[in-house]
C-alpha cells in the first residue's frame, strides 16, 4: 500500500504514475455485475457481504483502476437505520414518509457499527482481496441525504427542502446534524475495517448558492470530513455542477476536491488553491466519441492536473450505464501510462 499511485496524490505526494479510477465504475456498464444483480434489489445488494465484495472487485479486475469504490448506494445508512425507504427502478430512492417536523427527524436512529454488520464483514474481505490496491469508503453528504429524506424522493428544483432550510432552521438544523452523524458513522464503519480513503459525495450541492452552502451545508460537511480525518485517511469531497463551491467544499475539510467535467481543471486549481489535491475531470460522455479523441482530451486533463499538489484522474461525474467496458479499459491504461 505504501506504494500506491492513489494514496500519494491524495496525499499531495509524487506518485509514479496519474492514479486513475472511476466514479460509478462498479455498475450497470459491466455485464457481469448484472449477472450478479439479476433478480436481486438494488439495496438487498448493497446489504449482502459477498455481493458488496463481489461487486466492489469487478472493476479493478477488468480495468486494473489504482482504486476500488465500496459498492453502496446514497440512503443505504438510512435504510439500515430502519428508514421506510426504496430505491424504484427509474426513479431512484423513494421515501414512504417524507420528514416534516422535528419529531420525523427524532424518530430516525442514530447509526451504530451494529445497523451495518455487511460493512464490517464485506471491507475485511476486500482489504484481504484487494492487496496494494487502496478501498475507497462511501457515503453521502448530509444535504444531498437530506434533501431525499424532504422531497421524498429525486428533485430537480429542491423547493422543499430550500423551504425548510430557509423558514424552520431549528427543523433544518435537527436534519442535517442527524444525517451528518448517520454519514461520519458509516464512513467510520468502513475505514476501522481496513478502507484506505473516504470519498463524500455531495451530489446535490451544485443546487445551491455560494452564500447558502457556507450558511446551511458547509459546517455539517465539515463535521463528517473531521471525523473521517480523525482516523488518518485522505479525505475527498465531490459534488456536481459545484463550480463555484469548490474553494468551500476544500475548506470543509477535503484533502481532494472532486471537480466535473463542467468545470475546466485548470480554473479549479486555482479556485481551490495550493494546499488540496484535485480529482477528475474527463467529461463521462466522451468514452462513446472515437477512442483517438477520448484520449487527446484525457491527455489535456492529466497536463492540466500536473499544476495541482495531486491529481488523481476521474470522470466528471459516474460511469454511464451504456459505457463500453473497453473504452475505460482503454482509458486506464493511456492514464496510467502518461
Amino acid at each position: 500500500m505504501a506504494d500506491s499511485a492513489f494514496l500519494k496524490a491524495a496525499r499531495g505526494e509524487t506518485p509514479q504514475h496519474t492514479p486513475v479510477w472511476f466514479m460509478r465504475q462498479a455498475g450497470r456498464s459491466l455485464p457481469e455485475y448484472l449477472r450478479v444483480r439479476e433478480g436481486i434489489a438494488m439495496l438487498d445488494s448493497c446489504m449482502d457481504a459477498d455481493l458488496i465484495t463481489e461487486i466492489t472487485l469487478q472493476p479493478v479486475r477488468r480495468y486494473g483502476v489504482d482504486a476500488a469504490i465500496f459498492y453502496s448506494d446514497i440512503v443505504l445508512p438510512l435504510k439500515a437505520v430502519g428508514v421506510d425507504l426504496e430505491i424504484k427502478p427509474g426513479v431512484g430512492p423513494v421515501i414512504a414518509h417524507p420528514v416534516r417536523t422535528l419529531a420525523d427527524v427524532e424518530a430516525i436512529p442514530d447509526l451504530t457499527p451494529e445497523h451495518v454488520p455487511f460493512v464490517t464483514a464485506a471491507v475485511r474481505t476486500l482489504v484481504g482481496e484487494l492487496g496494494g490496491t487502496p478501498l475507497i469508503g462511501f457515503a453521502g453528504a448530509p444535504f444531498t441525504v437530506s434533501s431525499y429524506l424532504v422531497e421524498g424522493g429525486p428533485s430537480k428544483e429542491y423547493a422543499k427542502t430550500k423551504a425548510l432550510m430557509f423558514g424552520a432552521p431549528e427543523i433544518w438544523q435537527a436534519l442535517m446534524t442527524k444525517v451528518a452523524g448517520i454519514s461520519a458513522a458509516f464512513l467510520e464503519a468502513q475505514v476501522r475495517a481496513g478502507a484506505s480513503a473516504v470519498q463524500l459525495f455531495d451530489s446535490w450541492a451544485g443546487a445551491l448558492a455560494p452564500d447558502d452552502y457556507r450558511d446551511y451545508v458547509r459546517p455539517y460537511s465539515a463535521h463528517v470530513l473531521e471525523r473521517a480525518g480523525a482516523l488518518g485517511v485522505p479525505r475527498i469531497h465531490f459534488g456536481v455542477n459545484s463550480a463555484l463551491l469548490l474553494d468551500q467544499m476544500g475548506a470543509a475539510g477535503a484533502d481532494v476536491v472532486g471537480v466535473d467535467w463542467r468545470t475546466p481543471l485548470d480554473w479549479a486549481i486555482d479556485r481551490i488553491g495550493p494546499d488540496r489535491g484535485v480529482q477528475g475531470n474527463l467529461d463521462p460522455t466522451l468514452v462513446f466519441a472515437p477512442t483517438e479523441v477520448m484520449l487527446a482530451r484525457a491527455a489535456e486533463v492529466i497536463e492540466a492536473g500536473r499544476r495541482a499538489k495531486g491529481h488523481i484522474f476521474n470522470l466528471g461525474h459516474g460511469v454511464i450505464p451504456a459505457t463500453d467496458p473497453d473504452q475505460l479499459k482503454r482509458l486506464t491504461e493511456f492514464v496510467q501510462s502518461a
